[in-house]
């Protein structure tokens, strides 16, 4: 971060709450030209600051209300297996983030399902297809507290 200003802080803030303003709405905030805001911004796209622009769904209306995790943990751990697991868990969509850990478990998946009817098909069709798989531990998610994409700079 030793190469952003305050300025450039300021409009990553910005585009995180809200991607889709312009340079010029930005600009007018900032008590700048729309041009700088601009170049600054395709500045902090060019450098990987800024990764991509998405649109974050409702899940309820998707109807993908059960929010699942689900930890698991390998029998084998050499680095084919691994590779194997993460290039097969990047098929399934229902995945909605997958983390490598450190500790008692070796992967995090983050699933979002209709029901507890589509988790177990998922599960039983998709998941334990998987070969290496030794446990499978579920929680479900009863209530959001915080969801947030901001990262805090």
């Amino acid at each position: 971060m030793e190469n952003l200003d305050q300025t450039d802080i300021t409009i990553l803030r910005i585009l995180q709450k809200d991607s889709k303003k312009t340079a010029k709405e930005i600009a007018k905030i900032l008590n700048l030209t729309p041009s700088p805001v601009y170049e600054r911004i395709r500045r902090l796209e060019n450098q990987g600051f800024i990764k991509k622009y998405v649109a974050i769904l409702d899940k309820n209306l998707l109807e993908r209300s059960v929010t699942t995790i689900c930890q698991v943990s390998m029998r084998y751990h050499s680095e084919a297996f691994i590779e194997k697991f993460e290039e097969q868990i990047q098929n399934l969509d229902e995945v909605q983030e997958c983390y490598h850990m450190a500790g008692q478990v070796d992967f995090i998946l983050k699933i979002n399902t209709k029901g507890l009817e589509d988790y177990h098909n998922f599960v039983k069709y998709k998941l334990s297809k998987i070969e290496n798989i030794g446990v499978l531990n579920s929680t479900f998610v009863l209530k959001d507290i915080k969801n947030s994409s901001e990262f805090y700079i």
